[in-house]
């Protein structure tokens, strides 16, 4: 299953998303969501111990000024890997 998360992880709740999760799921930060895989934050560890693989939408870290600052453990993407991974996940969750 593919797991998109737009939002802050300030803003949404993101230990119900971490239950949903299993392992061969795929988990997409976007938007306002790629402020989750930021260096050093507790979202990140959370996001990291999942068994989901993670993944961050580069443009939208680049809109936010913060590539730089996402965490080396951490796969950007580009739209053309986006389009990829929902072809890949017949299912899909936006959170």
């Amino acid at each position: 299953m593919l797991f998109t998360l737009l939002h802050s992880p300030w803003q949404c709740d993101l230990n119900s998303l971490l239950l949903l999760v299993k392992e061969g799921d795929d988990l997409l930060l976007l938007q306002d969501g790629v402020t989750a895989a930021l260096a050093g934050s507790e979202a990140l560890q959370k996001l990291l111990a999942s068994p989901a693989t993670l993944w961050v939408l580069e443009d939208d870290a680049a809109a936010r000024g913060i590539t730089a600052q996402i965490s080396t453990s951490v796969t950007m993407l580009d739209y053309t890997g986006f389009v990829n991974l929902t072809v890949k996940h017949q299912q899909q969750i936006a959170w």
